[in-house]
């Protein structure tokens, strides 16, 4: 008769569940480590619980458009808002149309709201306008003065080169002369390496062999009305270079406008659009380490975007500085200049020369989600305080007490013993989805707010659920007749798969939420599937583990009657297997 094999495990067995436990141990002491170091122990919340800040924009009729402000515009533009200030979705922005001309934006107290007003009040017009004739602003240092080309340091000539690669690192202004001043425009696929003059250094042949000072080139061309607006212009403050945004945008695309350089530095005369903001189909910052150019901003633009842009660059590769350049205009503003070497066909382009990483990602943004169809003015700013969200917390975090003590009171009448289990697997649970939600604040931007603490609540019933169900299937095993040990193991495949199941009807439910709904909605969404994903972490790498080892000791083993396992008061049947005994021998007589 064969030997028994040793060393064989009961199906859905575990060797070495200390290891296991160890591991996740380790896990949540990285996570409080991480959340600690992080300098962040409580998770960013929401509107509704810390405050904030609301912004109401008013849609302003505009030039030559008198139907534009309609609930299609208005939709698509607070979509695009929505976009750029709320990031995934989860850091408790909203963005919200009201009535027929307004949208509401309320940002949550933590979040940068300098920021996000810059962010929601210049997403309005964008255009790319040639530039006529450029000359210093009001502030603009004397060092560099725009008649100078071949002098210029780069902060103010916008045709030399080499210039911008000190700029984006040294000014101690990076708006005021990496943003715009010897950029060039090329395109976006991989030119040689005279295109991008101001990033590599060297200067450019066509811009350097134009001997006529900058504000002279085609300034005698310009009607004396404009000639007289650009002198007039002041750029100086804040204020006076709001104003002159708010009268730029004012003009019809059809007609010349005088502009602002968005930090003051220049202005400008400006021809009409040659491209709306409308046919840019996509902007990102991208980091060129095989030309050497450092940070670039690639434009994509739609079919009749990308015939305009051709079309423009053409004109502009054959005239000299400054008129070979155009304004990427922002409410009124530029926020950028580059120059045009050559037309550029394709349908994409290349803006390069002295970004850093932040304004390449900021001209980037502007372009993708500056493209709104309505332009829109801020009428109105007011802080929300967190008082009655505060009271709605404190009540739902009161209910919410009052529902786990039942629950606890009912684990230790109905599971006793195995109820240490069940609140040991509660308690893991409940600090890893704590530490994650504290580290999701400053990484994605995630605020905890009222129905994402209902999520959370939530989550209990479906993380008890689970115990549940494994504890349910070990005593089944052992209303068979089986001792503990092989019951936790045998009970566990069948378990294990009731409890995938489970979680993946919830965590898909929780997915298509968060992926339909908007607004606070997606709060609980996220919440709900980060707590469900928590679950089978916990069931598989805690509860069986535990268990495991638990089943080892006299208490649980032995069936004591305070550890929920009595055979006696489960009904247990009688042993499956007997011993074997020997039949009786006949001894014969001799």
């Amino acid at each position: 008769m064969a030997a028994p094999k040793k060393g064989r495990r009961s199906p859905g067995g575990q060797g070495r569940p200390g290891r296991t436990l160890v591991l996740i141990l380790i896990a949540m002491v990285a996570l409080v480590g991480g959340m600690f170091v992080s300098g962040t122990s409580t998770p960013r919340l929401g509107i509704d619980l810390a405050g904030g800040t609301s912004f109401t924009l008013q849609a302003r009729n505009q030039p030559g458009k008198p139907n534009a402000i309609n609930e299609t515009n208005m939709n698509t533009a607070a979509g695009i808002m929505e976009r750029r200030v709320n990031g995934l979705g989860v850091s408790e922005a909203e963005v919200q149309t009201q009535g027929t001309n307004h949208i509401v934006v309320n940002i949550p107290k933590g979040t940068d709201a300098k920021q996000a007003r810059q962010q929601v009040g210049t997403t309005a017009q964008l255009g790319f306008r040639p530039v006529l004739t450029t000359t210093a602003g009001t502030k603009t240092p004397p060092a560099s003065p725009s008649p100078s080309p071949s002098a210029s340091s780069g902060k103010k000539d916008d045709g030399k080169n080499g210039d911008d690669k000190k700029d984006g690192k040294s000014s101690a202004s990076p708006s005021a002369s990496a943003t715009t001043q010897g950029r060039a425009v090329t395109s976006a696929l991989k030119k040689g390496p005279s295109d991008p003059p101001s990033a590599s250094g060297s200067s450019s042949p066509k811009p350097s062999g134009s001997a006529t000072p900058q504000p002279s080139t085609g300034a005698d061309e310009i009607p004396a009305a404009l000639q007289k607006q650009l002198a007039d212009l002041d750029c100086s403050t804040k204020q006076s270079r709001a104003e002159a945004g708010e009268k730029a945008a004012g003009t019809k695309p059809t007609d010349p406008v005088v502009a602002c350089k968005d930090d003051g530095s220049q202005k400008y005369v400006l021809g009409p659009v040659a491209v709306e903001g409308t046919d840019v189909k996509d902007a990102s910052a991208v980091f060129d380490s095989q030309q050497g150019q450092g940070w670039i901003v690639q434009m994509d633009f739609t079919g009749a975007g990308g015939k305009k842009f051709a079309d423009i660059t053409g004109k502009l590769a054959a005239k000299t500085q400054p008129q070979n350049q155009f304004a990427i205009v922002l409410d009124g503003a530029v926020v950028s200049d580059p120059r045009v070497s050559q037309q550029l066909n394709g349908g994409s382009a290349t803006i390069s020369g002295g970004f850093t990483q932040q304004s390449a990602e900021d001209l980037a943004n502007m372009l993708s989600y500056g493209a709104l169809p309505l332009s829109f003015k801020i009428a109105d700013e007011t802080t929300v305080t967190a008082a009655l969200g505060g009271e709605q917390l404190q009540a739902g975090l009161i209910a919410g007490a009052i529902g786990l003590a039942l629950v606890i009171v009912y684990l230790v009448a109905y599971y006793r013993g195995l109820a240490l289990v069940a609140l040991a697997s509660l308690g893991v649970s409940a600090v890893l989805t704590y530490t994650i939600m504290t580290l999701l604040g400053p990484a994605i931007g995630f605020a905890l707010n009222l129905p994402a603490v209902c999520g959370a609540i939530v989550a209990i019933g479906i993380t008890a659920d689970s115990f549940i169900v494994y504890f349910e299937r070990i005593r089944d095993e052992i209303r068979e007749g089986r001792t503990l040990r092989p019951a936790v193991e045998r009970g566990w495949p069948r378990a294990r798969r009731t409890i995938l199941v489970s979680d993946f009807v919830s965590f898909l439910a929780a997915f298509v939420l968060f992926i339909v709904t908007v607004g606070k909605v997606k709060g609980f969404a996220f919440t709900l599937g980060l707590t469900t994903l928590l679950d089978v972490v916990v069931v598989f790498f805690f509860t069986k583990p535990l268990m495991t080892l638990l089943a080892r000791r006299k208490f649980f083993a032995n069936g004591h009657p305070w550890s929920g396992l009595d055979p006696k008061r489960l009904g247990a049947k009688p042993p499956l297997r007997r011993r074997r005994t020997t039949a009786p021998t006949e001894t014969k007589e001799a």
